[in-house]
């Protein structure tokens, strides 16, 4: 989008409509979160809660996951119910909502299962077992939940997966680590904390009680959990060199930072450093955060790192890294490159506009269908008090859309263009999704003790292509495949291209489609596919405005591993 059109004056700004309009309830989306709050302030339940985005049934149509939290498990006193959360029950559990293909969602639970009762925090849904459906992987404070999609049923598998982490654990993300074709699970824990050893933290003179600062309790490892090919995991977390003892984990991304044809793992902790696991081939890792650029900011500090989206916002070909962080921090633009990342938080323009709110869910994508990335930012704080800490925060905080210029140059939309995302509140986690199927990315939130909302977007009718990618194999779903965007011969396109991955943002995964937006272009375009296994496939002559199915054929040999693309 033409940058003028951000600044008002004669341009017809006002006259432009909101991008995000909250469709909740036209589509029948009544989830409300609990955080079971009983004054003590347990950290835990500040922290959640997300969902995931995914095509239970397989129809085409995008059906939505959310995870429930409170009441937390061993604590004491009344639980402080919201007044909207007054008439529940006192867990109602997660909830699955089938799209109904007419714009609206029913609640499903009570009929295929799913309705888990842990202490919720988030969830990655991802085709596990290769079976042709996707599946559900849960993440609780306590025992983790893996759900088995069988045939639009789902069954708790947890005990004979071998999956059930007891830590606290917040973000995961399924993905190929050692190569073998089938999908590995990457879990992030954040800390070893327990309401028998909860701390009373305390501010100021006046001893106003807070959530307790991550640096009272120490780091929970992260879990790596190796696919066996039999439905089962081992956990390989030591012997994949991933083992961590430092990191207080919150987000997740698999990524081919250098695009050597293998998934690398990038894990944002909060206030210690982040880590960048370069992925060496045959299952082993090592940790290269530090030497890569993306273990500090560009003081050299660590930071509160919460929420990760990866993707390619200047159009070199190599993917960057978005991060959101602590108010009074900012968020962090790394820009990738063949030899490690760039901090560029500041020249991209997004240092001032985060500086004062505290980001969660994060995305990457072309809102607008210009063809060039946008970046949404979740926020809210931690601090259900913040304003008797700092009287220049908030709790309730705006969503915010920043319009990308393809250059790694971003600026903010103001409130009236956001839409009614714009409206303060207490922001988590998110996933984005075409939950309508018509070519304009929405977005799910899910917020802190308060309902969970759909947000339609209403932006201009542009051009735009997507796919729906389906492998051989044990990873049908293609995930770590990557697809460019090209012209057909004659024709003239901006380069974009997209990696297909299950899990980021914040306790979330997204809609597992492709999409580019293609602005005013209108010529048939070529979709260029690395699968999962090294081959690539071409699939020309492609008209835009739908979503197309793009199989991998049988008869493309695979390259050898590791074969730069």
């Amino acid at each position: 989008m033409v940058l003028a059109l951000l600044v008002g004056g004669s341009t017809g700004l006002a006259a432009e409509p909101p991008l995000l309009v909250d469709v909740s309830d036209l589509a029948g989306l009544d989830f409300t979160h609990h955080k079971g709050a009983t004054g003590q302030r347990y950290l835990p339940e500040t922290m959640g809660a997300g969902g995931c985005v995914l095509d239970f049934d397989e129809d085409g149509w995008m059906d939505l996951y959310l995870v429930q939290s409170g009441p937390l498990p061993g604590s004491k006193g009344p639980v402080s119910a919201s007044p909207k959360a007054s008439a529940q029950p006192s867990h109602p559990g997660n909830r699955l909502y089938r799209n109904q293909r007419d714009s609206t969602f029913r609640d499903v639970t009570s009929e295929v299962g799913g309705g888990d009762r842990g202490y919720g925090q988030g969830a990655v849904c991802a085709d596990y077992d290769g079976d042709g459906d996707q599946d559900i992987y849960v993440t609780n404070f306590g025992p983790n939940v893996l759900l088995r999609n069988d045939g639009g049923k789902l069954r708790d598998v947890t005990a004979s997966s071998g999956v059930g982490d007891a830590a606290w654990s917040t973000s995961a993300t399924f993905f190929d680590g050692d190569g073998d074709g089938d999908l590995d699970l990457y879990v992030v824990n954040y800390l070893q904390f327990s309401v028998a050893e909860h701390r009373d933290c305390r501010h100021g003179a006046s001893q106003i009680s807070i959530y307790c600062h991550p640096d009272v309790y120490p780091a929970a490892a992260d879990t790596y959990y190796r696919n066996r090919g039999d439905g089962t995991f081992e956990v390989h977390t030591a012997a994949a060199g991933l083992l961590d003892r430092d990191g207080k984990g919150l987000g997740v991304i698999a990524l081919d930072f250098n695009r050597d044809g293998r998934q690398d793992l990038y894990v944002t902790n909060d206030s210690t450093p982040n880590f960048l696991y370069r992925n060496l081939g045959q299952g082993r890792f090592t940790e290269e955060g530090l030497i890569l650029g993306v273990a500090f900011n560009g003081d050299g500090k660590t930071e509160a790192g919460m929420g990760v989206d990866a993707g390619d916002v200047n159009g070199d070909g190599f993917s960057d890294l978005a991060i959101t962080n602590l108010s009074l921090e900012s968020n962090a633009l790394y820009l990738g490159g063949g030899d490690g990342f760039t901090y560029a938080t500041r020249r991209a323009g997004i240092h001032g506009p985060s500086y004062p709110v505290l980001g969660f869910g994060t995305h990457l994508v072309d809102l607008d269908a210009d063809g060039h990335r946008d970046w949404v930012v979740i926020n809210g704080d931690v601090l259900d008090n913040i304003e008797l800490v700092n009287d220049s925060l908030t709790w309730h905080q705006p969503g915010q859309i920043f319009l990308g210029d393809g250059r790694g140059r971003f600026s903010l939309l103001p409130p009236q263009r956001t839409g009614d995302l714009a409206m303060p509140r207490v922001g988590r986690g998110s996933a984005v999704l075409d939950y309508d199927n018509d070519g304009r990315l929405d977005l799910l939130v899910s917020y802190n003790d308060d309902r969970a909302r759909l947000y339609g977007n209403r932006g201009p009718s542009r051009r735009w292509i997507g796919g729906r990618l389906i492998a051989v194999g044990a990873n049908p779903d293609a995930l770590g495949a990557q697809v460019i965007l090209a012209p057909m011969p004659g024709g003239s396109l901006p380069r974009q291209s997209a990696e297909l991955r299950a899990g980021s943002s914040y306790l979330a995964s997204s809609d597992r489609r492709v999409y580019f937006g293609l602005g005013d272009y209108s010529q048939p375009v070529r979709l260029q596919v690395r699968w999962p296994d090294g081959s690539h496939q071409s699939f020309d002559n492609l008209p835009s405005n739908r979503y197309h199915v793009l199989r991998q054929r049988l008869s493309i040999p695979p390259k050898v591993p590791g074969e730069p693309p």
